[in-house]
This record gives C-alpha cells, sequence and structure tokens, in this order.
C-alpha cells in the first residue's frame, strides 16, 4: 500500500464539511502547518476541531477561525487567541473546554478502543455537569469518554514511507495519542525516509495508524508567547 502523497492539498482530501477532525501539537509546537494551510485554502466549514489549543490569530487553527470554519472547538487551551475569544462571546463558536490530562486521556482512549474511564479532574465543577460519578477508595471521579475524529491530522520530524513516525520533545504532546484515534491518519513530516532508516526503538507512532503520509515544507514553528528579559 502506497501511504506517500505528493503534498498538504492531496492528503487532505476526502475532509469534507462538518466531519470532526483531530489536530497534533502542544501550543504551536508539533502542528500540522501545512494541512492546516490547505484546509484554511478551501471551501470547507462546519468543522468541529480536537486540538489542544485554537492557535494565535493569523496563524494555526486560527487560520482556520478566521474564516469561520470551525463550528466547535475542543481544547485545554485557549488563551492566546483574540478572534476565539471574539467569537466565543459572540456566540458563534461552540466550544468544550476539557482539562489537559483529560483531553490527552479521551484521546488515548480512542485510539485504545476504550469508551469511558474514571478521573478525579473536574470533579465539583462545571466540567462535571451532565457526567456520571462514582467513588473508588473515597475518592469521587467523572466518567469520561473517548475521543474519535474522521480525520486525525499530525506532524512528526521523520517519517518513513510506511507511515512510522517519530516525533521530538514536545511536539509528541497529542500527536501519538491523536494518530491513534482518527478513522483516517495523515502525517506530515520534516523528513521523509525509506522503510527501514529509522530504528525501530525510537519509532512512536506505528504505520499501521497512518494512512497518507508526505513531505511538508516552509515551517515557520512561530513561539506562541514570547517572555524576554529587559
Amino acid at each position: 500500500m502506497n501511504k506517500v502523497v505528493q503534498n498538504a492539498q492531496e492528503a487532505i482530501l476526502g475532509i469534507e464539511s462538518n466531519m470532526t477532525l483531530m489536530l497534533g501539537g502542544f501550543g504551536l509546537c508539533g502542528i500540522p502547518e501545512n494541512c492546516i494551510a490547505a484546509l484554511a485554502a478551501s471551501d470547507i466549514t462546519g468543522l468541529t476541531c480536537i486540538s489542544n489549543n485554537a492557535g494565535v490569530d493569523g496563524f494555526g487553527l486560527g487560520m482556520l477561525l478566521r474564516k469561520h470554519q470551525i463550528r466547535k472547538m475542543i481544547s485545554s487551551y485557549v488563551g492566546e487567541n483574540k478572534e476565539f475569544e471574539r467569537q466565543l462571546l459572540s456566540g458563534e463558536l461552540e466550544v468544550e473546554l476539557i482539562p489537559q490530562g483529560t483531553l490527552a486521556e479521551r484521546c488515548r482512549a480512542g485510539g485504545a478502543g476504550i469508551p469511558a474511564f474514571y478521573v478525579p479532574a473536574g470533579y465539583g465543577t462545571e466540567v462535571a455537569e451532565g457526567k456520571p460519578v462514582r467513588q473508588f477508595e473515597g475518592k469521587m471521579y467523572l466518567e469520561e469518554q473517548w475521543l474519535r475524529a474522521d480525520f486525525a491530522i499530525v506532524k512528526a520530524w521523520k517519517g518513513d514511507t510506511s507511515g512510522n513516525l517519530v516525533y521530538r520533545n514536545v511536539a509528541n504532546n497529542f500527536n501519538q495519542a491523536m494518530a491513534m484515534a482518527g478513522r483516517i491518519t495523515v502525517a506530515e513530516v520534516e523528513e521523509l525516509v525509506p522503510v527501514g532508516s529509522l530504528d525501530p526503538n525510537h519509532i512512536h507512532t506505528p504505520g499501521v495508524f497512518v494512512q497518507r503520509i508526505f513531505k511538508g515544507s516552509n515551517y515557520e514553528k512561530r513561539i506562541e508567547f514570547m517572555t524576554t528579559r529587559d
């Protein structure tokens, strides 16, 4: 099976309006920049996007928000995007905020085939509204359900032509879990190598989970919020 596609435009074929997408990365680190740009250049709307963050104004998922292509965001950190804030407060955007560890585990559970599990985070807060609660060893826990997506779009440092992926540092956050939870998983990589080039001990995502892979280009790798000393 040939998994290699030429570019982001080919990689996102089949994504339609009103689908659910997972987009990997942590802040602006390890996000699938090329695929997001390709989506922003399309006429696709009504998306539900599952992502650790909502990008920043004009970059990352901020590009899709600016064009009103996202109907709902399922995220854990959204504090660097003024357009996100505006759409939320005006009622244009539906938002589900999830504790970061819970979000990661819901994605992992989706890939592992675990439909529900229990966590203590959020008990006694608005996060718990409408969710089953159980007590284990004297402590209260919330029932959380898996997250899965029509397409999972991830970004890796290296990948081979069979779809095996290696991430670097915090770029591994969410990419690895999300790569397992998509009905179709698309991977863009900084370096695409022949099969057998990667050390099997260093592979984070086995190629069995990846249906499409391509070598990305022109990565900006922006810093989400820069703090410097005088």
